[in-house]
């Protein structure tokens, strides 16, 4: 069962722990690499936030407190260390998209028995983050080969040391091809899924899946839809035409 802390206490755990750790190491190393290694911390810990503005108050409430203090005597040009952190782990182009979403764990227990796939049926993570919805994906599907597209450079290299049974890549999954995959996962933003309803019915072959969890397609019928444990709807719609039974 994953912890969930209420808020704002990830945002406070994450810049005391950030305080002490740039005042620990004031004394080991020079203030830029306090700062650096202190501003690694708040960046990571802003995965922690639910919401895009959480993530990002978490990742710069340490650099600006430090600043309005004057407590840190670092260059200037230090000051775009936070920034350069953020739009590593967070590039520009994922805001559009969801920054990060974790797959809560267990949402797709029941999957694979909704939806069975024959062995060595490829299935996409479409904005894989850190790798949960792969790791997800792997315990419904054993035999598939899983493969995962992420737009950070930095959290396609950490999802691909979670999860080294799957193909992951650095790109933006608009752009990745959906034709050759029997079943696209999706956990996006509401904004996003007109988007990814025009890029399925154009991409994935008659009989693939495409699986959201939370936000369902505005133009189509579910083929499926049922809930995962913690009550967030899934969504399940086989090409390529709305409301077609669940064959396999």
């Amino acid at each position: 069962m994953t912890l969930r802390l209420p808020w704002p206490l990830p945002a406070l755990l994450a810049w005391c722990l950030a305080w002490l750790l740039f005042a620990g190491l004031q004394h080991l190393v020079a203030p830029v690499g306090a700062l650096l290694v202190a501003c690694v911390l708040g960046t990571a810990a802003s995965l922690l936030g639910d919401r895009w503005w959480r993530r990002v108050l978490i990742a710069l409430g340490f650099p600006l407190s430090l600043a309005l203090s004057g407590a840190g005597s670092v260059p200037a040009w230090a000051w775009l260390v936070p920034l350069a952190l953020l739009l590593a782990v967070y590039p520009l182009n994922a805001w559009r998209d969801a920054p990060l979403f974790p797959t809560p764990q267990g949402a797709l227990g029941e999957l694979a028995q909704r939806i069975p796939l024959p062995e060595g049926a490829r299935v996409l993570d479409a904005g894989c983050g850190l790798g949960a919805g792969l790791r997800a994906l792997r315990e419904a599907y054993p035999a598939a080969r899983l493969d995962g597209v992420e737009g950070s450079a930095l959290l396609r290299w950490l999802c691909a040391l979670r999860c080294p049974w799957a193909w992951v890549w650095q790109g933006d999954l608009w752009e990745a091809d959906w034709s050759g995959y029997r079943l696209v996962y999706l956990f996006q933003r509401p904004e996003s899924m007109s988007h990814a309803e025009m890029k399925a019915q154009a991409e994935l072959a008659p009989g693939a899946w495409l699986v959201s969890l939370e936000f369902a397609l505005p133009g189509l019928e579910p083929t499926l839809r049922w809930n995962a444990p913690d009550g967030r709807p899934l969504w399940a719609y086989r090409m390529p035409s709305a409301g077609q039974g669940a064959t396999n």
